[in-house]
Formats: C-alpha cells, sequence, structure tokens
C-alpha cells in the first residue's frame, strides 16, 4: 500500500511538469517563425527577438527537466529528496538568458555601425502575433504556479513575459524604421539594444531567488511565524525556542526545537514531537517534513 501511495503521490507531482511542455512547444514555434521571418525581412531586431526565442527553447528544456528530476521522492544516495534540480536549472535559466542578452547587444552595436536595408512590414505582423501568445502563455504559467510554487516554473513565467517584452520593443524599433525614413533605419538596431537590457535584468531577477534556494536562505518571516504559532498551540509545548527552514524544491524542510516540561517522560516529550509534526503538516500543506529536538524548560 505505501508503494502504491508514493506512485500516485509522484503522478500527480509530474502532472505539474506538463505546463512546460507546452511552453517548449510553443517557444520551438515561435523561434522557427521568427527566424524565417527576420531572415526574409531584414529586421535585426527580429532577428534578436528569433535568438531570445530559441534560447527559450533550450531553457523550457532545462526546467522541464529541472522539475521532473526535483520531484523524485528521497533514494539511498539522496535522503532528502532531489529538490535542488529545480533551483539549479533556474541558474541555468538565468545563465542562458545572460549570454543571450550580450550576444544580441554585440550584434546590434554591429548593426548601429553598419545599418542594413530597411525591414519588410510582414516581420510587424509576426511580432503581434508573438506578443499576444508570449503574454497568453505568462499569464498560463504564472496561473499554474500558483498551486506548484516553483521557483523554475515562475522563471518559464518570467521569461515568457521577457519575450514580449522584447517582442514589443523589437515591433516599436521596426515600425520607425519602416515608417520614418531612412535617417531612422537604425532604430531597429536600438531596439534590438534595449531588449538586451531587459533580458539581462530578467536574468538577475531569475537567479537571485534560485541561488537564495540553493544556499538554504531562510522563506519569509510570515511562514516562519506560521510554524512557531502552529507548534506553540499543541498541547505540552511551552515555547518554540527556534525555528530554522529551508526550500527544497517545491516544498519546505522544518528544524525546531520545542521546550516542554522537563519532568515529562521520553514517551510523552516523543508524542508531544509527534504531534507538533503532525500540527504543522496539516495547516501548511507546502512542509514536507519537521524535524523536531525536544528541550527541557529552564
Amino acid at each position: 500500500m505505501a508503494d502504491e501511495g508514493n506512485s500516485t503521490i509522484e503522478t500527480g507531482d509530474e502532472k505539474k511538469a506538463s505546463p512546460l511542455l507546452f511552453s517548449l512547444c510553443m517557444n520551438l514555434l515561435f523561434a522557427i517563425g521568427k527566424g524565417i521571418a527576420a531572415f526574409f525581412g531584414n529586421s535585426n531586431a527580429l532577428m534578436a527577438d528569433a535568438g531570445e526565442s530559441m534560447s527559450d527553447v533550450l531553457t523550457s528544456f532545462i526546467v522541464w527537466i529541472g522539475i521532473r528530476t526535483s520531484i523524485k521522492g528521497p533514494d539511498e544516495d539522496h535522503p532528502y529528496g532531489h529538490g535542488k534540480a529545480e533551483p539549479l536549472a533556474s541558474v541555468a535559466v538565468a545563465t542562458f538568458l545572460m549570454i543571450a542578452s550580450i550576444l544580441i547587444a554585440s550584434r546590434g552595436v554591429e548593426r548601429i555601425w553598419s545599418p542594413p536595408e530597411k525591414p519588410e512590414v510582414f516581420t510587424l505582423l509576426v511580432l503581434i502575433v508573438a506578443i499576444i501568445f508570449k503574454e497568453l502563455i505568462y499569464r498560463y504559467l504564472k496561473n499554474k504556479n500558483k498551486n506548484v510554487n516553483s521557483n523554475a516554473l515562475l522563471a518559464e513565467a518570467t521569461h515568457s513575459r521577457s519575450d514580449a517584452i522584447t517582442s514589443f520593443i523589437a515591433l516599436a524599433g521596426i515600425a520607425i524604421s519602416v515608417y520614418g525614413g531612412r535617417k531612422y533605419i537604425a532604430a531597429d538596431a536600438y531596439a534590438s539594444l534595449i531588449a538586451s537590457v531587459i533580458i539581462a535584468y530578467n536574468s538577475l531577477r531569475i537567479f537571485r531567488p534560485a541561488f537564495d534556494e540553493i544556499m538554504d536562505a531562510a522563506p519569509s518571516r510570515d511562514l516562519i511565524e506560521k510554524i512557531k504559532s502552529i507548534a506553540e498551540e499543541v498541547e505540552g509545548v511551552d515555547e518554540v525556542e527556534k525555528c530554522q527552514v529551508r526550500k527544497m524544491g517545491m516544498k519546505y524542510l522544518v528544524d525546531m526545537h520545542v521546550v516542554v516540561d522537563g519532568n515529562l517522560t521520553v514517551t510523552v516529550g516523543h508524542d508531544i514531537a509527534h504531534n507538533v509534526k503532525a500540527a504543522v503538516r496539516k495547516n501548511l500543506p507546502e512542509i514536507s517534513d519537521v524535524l523536531i529536538h525536544i528541550e527541557p524548560a529552564k
């Protein structure tokens, strides 16, 4: 029966990775479509946007692998589970985004010094469609993440919003190049420079929380206070002396020192610890495990 229960949990968790497959497929279509349009439409901004979308394909795949790995249960070599794979995937996404921003910026500078012919009008239509769909993907992923609490999935959502913004900037740059005349043709390249800055900024936004999780940084003070409050309401608990929390993938691990009457038997103290653990996990489903150390009241 225990094995069946674990199988059910894993199956449910695997469904959380399905939004990434959808995002990956859409990013692949966008990258191919933008690349073809940029090549025949003579647009550096759109080519930069296509490159960013192609990096989306790679990062979506990395995130998908990261989440599928993180939801695996503990084993002999990984007694705390595989949750660290999820923030590592986020760090990889942030790294690829930063590399993409540098490549896009360098190409933009090159085009400013040597402006090409003005882009074709049809490139505008490609970008309008891309902007609409990328914004819809962002909202879809962000809504899914409300029930998952995944840094990697949030990173993917942020990446989609970043792509929508860079596509909008590319749209503005191309429009100015097309309708502004020869002296404004470099607007296409300037748009790609602005897009590269936004991509770099978003890579830092993704990197910070993922790095904090890898370093076992404490979560919000509100969560810690909730855990302490729940524990202190359990019968037999005098106070919570220490409460340390760290994130492991989509769940949290808690280490707690609970103060009880020093005259209690070991058995009673043991029961109190179990009651505290059960109460915390019941009221806060995002807590996967609680390690409790019993301290005698002074």
